[in-house]
């Protein structure tokens, strides 16, 4: 006996995979998830798959990864398509990119306690914090 895959409903799909609705709809609309089957009354109609895919790519933006990266990850993700090292090329790039990051995350930091570190927080005219907000930035 063929068992019917189960059909759920957008806002279904949307709460299995911890996303807002419309993330739903946008991604659609940029085709990073597939246009869903419709019903007779023109309802969209999901199954497990879209649910598995909803929540890749929910994780793969949660860890940081452009719609690019994840449009590609995507495409090797398929069976047909594995490819060990083109993921690694693409996460290894978005490691890189992470890394610059927290390199300049860190020395915003550093500036941020610095400057804290000599606000006496006396009602004075003279503040470190506001100075620095004032001084203009480097090109």
């Amino acid at each position: 006996m063929i068992t019917k895959p189960r059909v759920i409903t957008i806002g279904q799909l949307a709460r299995a995979a911890a996303v807002n609705l419309e993330t739903v709809r946008y991604y659609e609309r940029i085709g990073l998830m597939p246009r869903p089957d419709r019903t007779g009354s023109g309802h969209r109609s999901y199954d497990e798959k879209h649910v598995r895919q909803l929540s890749f790519i929910r994780r793969a933006r949660e860890l940081g990864f452009s719609i690019e990266d994840i449009r590609a990850l995507l495409m090797l993700a398929a069976p047909t398509h594995r490819s060990c090292a083109e993921v690694k090329e693409i996460a290894g790039a978005h490691l890189v990119r992470v890394q610059a990051k927290l390199a300049d995350l860190a020395k915003l930091e550093n500036i941020l306690a610095t400057t804290i570190a000599q606000c006496s927080g006396e009602a004075s005219p003279a503040c470190p914090v506001l100075d620095i907000l004032n001084r203009p930035q480097p090109d």
